[in-house]
């Protein structure tokens, strides 16, 4: 498989295929296929957990409902959905099982990185199409806390050497996209990006993944041996130019739903083991832990701290449509202001994901820490991706434009 067909004379020109906004059919339609397709994960989604393995099926999953060619547009052979339609159904999946939903916005975004970082239209169009053809899933390898890779010419093409941790779905994605400064050759000193076949001669996947949370997201490293890169498999080069970097706040905004989607499983867990609950404490003066007064007041703050989160996510999912759209007319006072508001989102996810998590033990009681009954999956998987970057450096970040204006440094974490 090749990513990209070599390159041609084709008219450079912007290309930014979403826009406007979904409609309620959409939004219908595509949160219905989530729903069955976290029913299905349902299934087995604890003892998936428990054996670390990779997540072939649910992989395969994500092909078969269409979910994996969501954002590509009709003209190149995919569903044409905008990303709050995209962001809702990561939200859905991760009520159940947020290793598979990360998996599926890790594809969204990384898929997406040939329009952010691409210039030749005609390039994108192609390799959307192809993408959807084949209803590839794809990942990265793009860890900036890992060391970096080393690209050097050779000839004509250049060879990839170097190692990246935490390559979250690399290991049964059909692309993996990754990027290095080029030494030599015709990009020489360019950040070039890439998207290479996952099973190239030269890439080992080294299944190092065996953490207490996200088991099923196959998030183990990526080593690269004189891998080949040629101009084929180039989607295009860093330039510090704003509308490329706009991915990186929909990573963000991707954590936020998923995080938002873990606290909203884990009320929908305890709520039922809380119903199905028998008896009551003996000083609550009711029948059933479902009636007690105390049990009600938690729920209802939990409930609706949750529901504030919802709000603030449903409106950044839909400005995020409003910014993909600008294309390379985007400033970068338009990514600065997405930026902003996405990181108190990733605050105020976390910290509600993380306490309704660990409160809902609190009403659902001893019985619910049963391995069995999976209740603990919730926190592990919050807790492990919570940690992916300091979300302190987000409260210090919104807290810095706040009070002065400031704007954090463009990276792949802000």
């Amino acid at each position: 498989m090749t990513i990209a067909p070599s390159p041609s004379s084709s008219r450079i020109e912007p290309f930014a295929p979403w826009r406007g906004h979904a409609d309620d059919a959409e939004r219908e339609r595509w949160i219905a296929v989530a729903r069955d397709v976290a029913a299905a994960l349902a299934v087995d989604v604890v003892d998936r957990d428990r054996s670390n393995a990779l997540p072939v099926a649910p992989v395969a999953l994500l092909r078969e409902s269409g979910l994996a060619d969501l954002l590509v547009p009709v003209e190149s052979g995919g569903h044409g959905a905008h990303w709050e339609t995209a962001f809702a159904v990561a939200r859905t999946i991760a009520r159940v099982d947020a290793s598979v939903a990360q998996i599926l916005g890790y594809s969204w975004l990384n898929q997406a990185c040939a329009v952010f970082y691409g210039t030749d239209a005609s390039r994108a169009r192609d390799v959307l199409a192809r993408s959807a053809a084949g209803h590839w899933i794809w990942s990265d390898s793009f860890n900036p806390v890992s060391p970096d890779l080393a690209l050097v010419a050779d000839g004509d093409r250049y060879l990839l050497n170097g190692r990246k941790a935490f390559a979250t779905g690399a290991a049964v994605a059909d692309v993996i996209v990754a990027g290095a400064v080029a030494v030599g050759g015709r990009h020489d000193g360019e950040l070039v990006v890439f998207a290479l076949d996952a099973d190239r001669d030269g890439i080992r996947h080294l299944g190092d993944w065996d953490n207490i949370g996200y088991r099923a997201s196959a998030s183990g490293g990526v080593e690269y041996t004189d891998v080949v890169v040629t101009e084929a498999d180039v989607i295009g080069v860093d330039r510090d130019e704003p509308f490329s970097s706009v991915v990186t706040p929909g990573v963000q905004l991707l954590f936020g739903n998923i995080y938002l989607g873990i606290a909203e499983g884990a009320l929908e867990q305890g709520a039922a083991l809380t119903r199905a609950r028998p008896n009551a404490w003996f000083l609550s003066g009711v029948d059933r832990y479902a009636d007690d007064p105390v049990t009600h007041r938690a729920f209802g703050e939990l409930v609706s701290r949750t529901a504030a989160v919802e709000a603030l996510a449903d409106r950044l999912n839909r400005r995020y449509d409003d910014v993909v759209a600008l294309g390379r007319a985007t400033t970068a006072e338009d990514r600065a202001a997405i930026e902003i508001d996405v990181a108190r989102l990733k605050v105020v996810s976390t910290e509600v994901g993380l306490e309704v998590a660990s409160r809902v033990f609190e009403l659902t009681g001893a019985s619910s820490t049963k391995s069995a009954i999976g209740l603990d999956l919730h926190w592990r998987n919050l807790r492990t991706h919570s940690l992916h970057d300091p979300v302190d450096y987000k409260r210090i970040e919104v807290g810095a434009h706040f009070l002065n204006g400031t704007v954090q440094p463009v990276s792949l974490y802000t």
